[in-house]
């Protein structure tokens, strides 16, 4: 027993020695090829020693040849005194230029920040003093490659990404001529992925937690600015599916009104349609393109055709980047900078920015949609009502006629102010040519008005001295009173006897 159990252990020590062993391999593999790939981005055609093969015995050509060889041995300050040396002694010298230009090679090659910082200001004094040299390219090549090597990963600090962007698309603009363009080029390409890779993990977060303006604004920045992108149709099928989930969120907002909901589903539905089609007319040749036709089909609209050119273009894009193998993955756990693998290396990247899609633009859109959809189906605005159509002319579309002519007649006397409206007269009446005729006499003149008659003289007077006299009119006028009948009424009513008829019982 004794036996196998060490047999068991022996073989397990071999395993683990075989699978180090394996590990190991291969992460010499990635450092390899991560090395070669580094090489060759930093290999650039451009010489330490351009001058090398030049056959001269000038004491300046001596100095600066002695410079070069200290600075391929690693003996930066010794080289930097030597070129300094020749600036200063010979001014006059026609290497006096690569010489300026190699004092700042000896700080680019030194590393750390503080001598990166320097070499930079080197490169920037010799553009200042020699802009129209092919060395000029160079120095604002080297300017941009300081800040490529320290460009982090997509989720690290991106502002070295965007000065490299700028100082690459500022070379190709300023040298367009310089056989150093092609390079320049595929640099930005490798910037730009890193950039848009970032603002995609932006917009994935953004649209995991629901906030589908927030992600819809960086997508759609990101298929606006990086064209070139790896990942461009992921980015565009994002977009649709944003826009899906907001048509999705409509539909459950029980609050609207139907027609209302219909109208908002059916506008993000478009929105979302038109992302997938750019999906299938830009990138035919991607990976997720038939994620985009599945998605077309299930929201029953037309699957567009690419054209010829298109599909050339992305085409060629796919070729042209390198496939991620796990040499790659594994090797950008431990290094300091982003993989870059997937750039293209074909291709455009743009020198000029669009204008950032930012969120707060994306919610101005949606309440345009909700305006647009609550606004349809109701009475258009009233048209406002032009000048009124001139007296005695024919009335014309949209215009009302004017209101009729108001005369005062003079010798008003009733007091109380009141205008006589009539026709018009004078030179109208007259008018044979006149559209609207008076009707009536000719003579208008409205006659006087018919004094009130006079109040009738009071009789009822009382004269000074005079009693009241009651006239007879007044006499008959009056009520009489109705006899009372006695006989109805009860004997002991009666009134009792005075003086001797107390005595006569009859």
């Amino acid at each position: 027993m004794s036996s196998s159990g060490s047999e068991v252990a022996d073989r397990m020590k071999q395993s683990s020695k075989k699978w180090g062993a394996v590990a190991l391999a291969v992460l010499l593999l990635a450092s390899v090829s991560a090395q070669a790939r580094s090489k060759k981005v930093k290999d650039f055609n451009l010489k330490a020693n351009p001058l090398a093969t030049v056959k001269s015995e000038q004491p300046d050509k001596i100095l600066y040849d002695k410079a070069m060889k200290e600075l391929k041995k690693g003996q930066y300050t010794v080289a930097r005194l030597d070129l300094e040396t020749l600036l200063n002694t010979y001014p006059d010298s026609e290497y006096r230029m690569r010489a300026k230009l190699s004092v700042g090679d000896t700080w680019y090659k030194e590393g750390g920040s503080a001598a990166l910082t320097q070499a930079q200001a080197e490169y920037q004094d010799f553009i200042t003093f020699f802009p129209n040299t092919p060395e000029a390219a160079e120095a604002k090549m080297k300017i941009a490659d300081i800040y490529y090597e320290q460009i982090q990963k997509p989720d690290r600090d991106y502002t070295d990404a965007l000065e490299a962007e700028q100082q690459y698309r500022e070379m190709i603009q300023m040298f367009p001529d310089s056989p150093l363009i092609p390079r320049a080029e595929q640099q930005l390409r490798n910037v730009q992925e890193v950039l848009a890779q970032r603002e995609y993990l932006i917009g994935q977060y953004y649209e995991s937690v629901e906030n589908y303006s927030a992600a819809i604004a960086r997508l759609e920045t990101v298929a606006e600015r990086y064209p070139l992108f790896s990942r461009s149709d992921e980015v565009l099928i994002d977009i649709g599916d944003s826009y899906e989930a907001e048509a999705s969120a409509v539909a459950m907002a029980t609050h609207l009104p139907g027609a209302v909901r219909e109208r908002l589903r059916t506008s993000y539905l478009n929105k979302a349609a038109a992302a997938y089609d750019e999906v299938i007319t830009r990138y035919p040749m991607d990976p997720h393109v038939e994620d985009a036709r599945d998605r077309l089909v299930e929201l029953n609209r037309p699957i567009p055709n690419p054209t010829q050119a298109s599909i050339a273009e992305s085409d060629a894009e796919e070729r042209s980047r390198q496939p991620l193998h796990f040499a790659d993955k594994t090797l950008g756990l431990f290094k300091r900078g982003p993989t870059v693998v997937e750039a293209a290396h074909v291709g455009q990247p743009t020198l000029v920015d669009p204008p950032r899609v930012i969120a707060p633009e994306i919610t101005k859109q949606n309440i345009a949609l909700y305006q647009e959809a609550f606004g349809a189906g109701k009475p258009s605005a009233p048209v406002a009502a032009e000048t009124p159509t001139p007296i005695n002319q024919p009335p014309q579309t949209g215009r009302p006629s004017a209101a009729p002519l108001q005369v005062t007649v003079p010798g008003n006397a009733t007091g109380v102010g009141v205008k006589i409206v009539s026709a018009p007269s004078g030179p109208v009446a007259s008018n044979p040519n006149a559209v609207i005729q008076p009707v009536g006499p000719a003579n208008t003149v409205l006659p006087p008005v018919q004094k009130p008659a006079e109040a009738p003289v009071q009789v009822n007077d009382i004269k000074p001295g005079e009693s009241p006299v009651q006239s007879a009119a007044t006499v008959q006028t009056k009520t009489k009173k109705p006899k009372v009948n006695l006989s109805a009424q009860s004997s002991s009513a009666k009134k009792k006897k005075k003086g001797l008829g107390k005595l006569n019982p009859f």
